[in-house]
């Protein structure tokens, strides 16, 4: 009778302590070593003797993986391959580039934004192309940093996305069974002792405006009669990112209860996110209605075509032909965060709400759902008070 197979399951695997090897069946084993680590090996017979496979950390390899690789390596057994030798083989001829391509490939359908694709292709294509040619197995700590110096302290925040993307390949690599040890692009307790400090932006990533020179512009922006000027007015009053206004149709809009509905798929977080529409904010709706076809699917600020919706940089030219220079159309939403601390009773957790941002476990996530978009509408519309110069700080039994 042959033994039986799939005797683990995904949660035997997270939570078996004792150390040895705990069999699945089909050669494949858990091994738990004293330290609680966890992998997987393979065990077959070649040529009389008991031969072992590892395929890879269980933290990098699900269940799933390594079932499907020792499938792999029991078909090339029964073939009268040795896995071993033939991994040795692949491994001796695959190079960064070659993994970096593969997790390109996996990632393209999962990243719907075609501009954060890009980015990772351009990280992994060009700015680490001297990685490319290396055998996977050979890039060191070394090789890694000569990419990431040239760069590390000119344009920080370019240089931090490379490492963590060199790093996913090389853990890819690994999972894969292509190489062992270490992580050369790890940061804690790694690159972070061998790599200067950045230095820290100010704000963010987004140069923001500050929140006294804020209802002045404001007030200039109101006196420019392009779409533009409407999108980025509708953009400040409801905190939102420019994909998120820019991108909206009328259906999205329900003027029965003032309430802006964002689709999921337009979100960071892939989450439907309501936004309480204010006075302001609906006084810009109102203004840009004729500029809609017949059709309720149509776009709120449609480029002069009206087929498509108005450009990414309309906005930010925008600011510039206004003289405003050095501010980016993101950054109002850290004003908007700032104002929020500095200058109200507003509880930190539902500005964080207002620029759909996760805060808190489930449990928090879940008790503020029911009574969060209430206290939001008057969050917004002090906001718009303030955007007007008619702000009263609200008390804090309002906030």
């Amino acid at each position: 009778m042959a033994r039986p197979t799939h005797r683990l399951t995904a949660r035997t695997v997270a939570s078996l302590k004792k150390p040895g090897r705990h069999a699945d069946g089909g050669g494949l084993y858990l091994h738990v070593d004293p330290s609680s680590a966890k992998r997987w090996v393979f065990v077959f017979q070649w040529r009389g003797k008991c031969r072992e496979m590892g395929l890879g950390s269980a933290q990098l390899v699900s269940l799933a993986q390594a079932r499907d690789a020792a499938l792999d390596a029991r078909r090339q057994v029964a073939a009268g391959i040795n896995p071993i030798a033939e991994r040795q083989s692949e491994l001796r001829a695959t190079t960064f580039g070659d993994v970096a391509d593969a997790v390109l490939a996996d990632l393209k359908p999962s990243l719907s934004n075609a501009k954060h694709f890009a980015q990772w292709q351009t990280a992994l294509t060009t700015a680490a192309r001297p990685l490319r040619p290396l055998l996977v197995d050979e890039v060191s700590t070394d090789d890694v940093l000569a990419v990431l110096r040239p760069i590390w302290q000119r344009t920080p925040v370019t240089a931090s996305r490379l490492r963590g993307r060199i790093e996913r390949v090389l853990d890819a690599a690994k999972a894969r069974g292509l190489r062992s040890g270490e992580n050369p692009a790890r940061w804690r307790g790694h690159l972070d002792v061998l790599l200067p400090r950045q230095k820290r932006l100010v704000r963010g990533h987004h140069a923001a405006m500050g929140i006294e020179a804020l209802p002045a512009f404001m007030a200039a922006l109101r006196r420019r009669p392009a779409v533009a000027a409407r999108a980025l007015e509708f953009t400040i009053l409801t905190a939102a990112r420019t994909g998120e206004s820019l991108r909206a149709r009328w259906s999205e809009i329900d003027f029965t209860t003032n309430v802006w509905t964002v689709p999921a798929e337009r979100m960071k977080a892939r989450a439907e996110h309501r936004v309480p529409l204010s006075t302001a904010a609906l006084a810009v709706l109102a203004e840009v209605r004729p500029l809609a076809g017949k059709g309720n699917d149509d776009w709120i600020f449609p480029a002069q075509s009206r087929t498509r919706p108005l450009s990414q940089m309309a906005m930010l030219m925008l600011l510039r032909r206004m003289g405003v220079m050095e501010v980016t159309v993101h950054g109002f939403r850290s004003t908007f965060r700032d104002w929020g601390g500095d200058c109200t009773n507003f509880p930190r957790e539902l500005i964080e709400a207002a620029l759909s941002h996760t805060v808190g476990n489930a449990v928090e996530r879940a008790y503020r759902r029911s009574d969060a978009f209430a206290k939001r509408q008057r969050l917004m519309q002090a906001w718009a008070g303030f955007c007007a110069k008619e702000l009263m700080a609200p008390s804090k039994k309002a906030a």
